[in-house]
């Protein structure tokens, strides 16, 4: 699998044409370090991207709780955009097309006095000392692919092909594997089996994400739109 440009990503399907059903995926590093990384995303930015819409069960009921609450409610040092608009890891680098909504500098704070101690929203009160924590430090995000002593970046090794089950289990390929699925899938008819290159861009991003909590046949549903239980 190969970048087709700086927010999309290709990955070749094995599908079988009688049920219309995703076997596995064909994905390199790209693929399942955007995989991985959907761990490292904090709730909220998830309920952001997904929309409170379109959740199921109550997330998105909280949001908009926070949204309507007045401000005179917070503590004097929280925020809800610290709610609303949580800042993803810096290990979240390899979302990139999620972070796009998110593009505000990120910036930690210090008091004039001590500096060993850091808030991620300006104006908390040093617990060590009365001042308030309004010096800014701005946070040297991690350079992906540079300066990694595997000098590759994201979480798994690249020059290896990985197979992505429908249900996103991820594993090393190898002809064992395929064999493995082929008997477990009771795939006898070769030739109804058909490779379909796809890419995945911000929509297909935030249509797997959104899958992935409400079914278990997720590249079926984002790539043919057959949505299964």
């Amino acid at each position: 699998m190969a970048a087709n440009s700086a927010s999309k990503v290709s990955l070749k399907l094995l599908i079988d044409t009688r049920s219309n059903k995703v076997h596995f995926a064909e994905a390199g590093k790209d693929f399942v370090d955007f995989l991985f990384n959907l761990l490292s995303l904090p709730v909220g930015t998830v309920v952001k991207l997904l929309g409170t819409n379109s959740l199921v069960g109550s997330l998105g009921n909280i949001y908009e709780s926070i949204q309507n609450l007045r401000e005179s409610y917070m503590q004097p040092n929280q925020t809800k955009d610290l709610l609303l608009n949580p800042r993803a890891p810096i290990s979240a680098s390899g979302v990139p097309m999620f972070l796009a909504y998110d593009n505000v500098p990120r910036k930690t704070y210090t008091c004039s006095i001590y500096h060993r101690n850091m808030a991620a929203v300006p104006r908390r009160v040093c617990p060590h000392f009365t001042a308030r924590m309004s010096n800014e430090v701005p946070i040297v995000a991690r350079n992906v692919g540079k300066g990694e002593s595997s000098g590759e970046g994201g979480f798994v090794k690249g020059m290896v092909t990985y197979m992505v089950m429908d249900d996103l289990t991820v594993k090393p390929m190898s002809i064992i594997s395929i064999i493995t699925m082929l008997h477990k899938f009771n795939v006898k008819e070769v030739g109804a089996l058909q490779e379909k290159v796809v890419h995945l861009g911000m929509n297909e991003g935030l249509k797997l994400l959104k899958t992935s909590l409400q079914s278990k046949s997720v590249l079926t549903s984002v790539f043919l739109g057959n949505m299964r239980a």
